[in-house]
């Protein structure tokens, strides 16, 4: 909570400023993947469950849509996510 108060913050100062330059370095200095890492996820709880992230570029790729069922298997030290059908 306190983080979102934070950000607040920083967005009214960034108000105070007229033009859109301040803004845009201010989103433009957020954190961002450098493009080596872009396929780094992280585990994420979800309940009981844990999720990863896939990128939406390999999504595009597949052709896979939101709540599409997919089957995952164990192999060796990794995963397998394949389509259902």
């Amino acid at each position: 909570m306190l983080s979102y108060f934070k950000n607040v913050l920083i967005m009214r100062d960034i108000r105070k400023y007229n033009g859109n330059h301040y803004l845009n370095q201010y989103f433009k200095n957020m954190a961002r993947r450098k493009l080596k890492d872009k396929n780094i996820r992280k585990i994420l709880r979800n309940g009981g469950s844990y999720a990863v992230t896939i990128p939406i570029e390999i999504l595009k790729e597949l052709k896979w849509k939101e709540k599409q069922k997919v089957v995952v298997k164990k192999r060796g030290k990794g995963l397998s996510v394949v389509d259902w059908e």
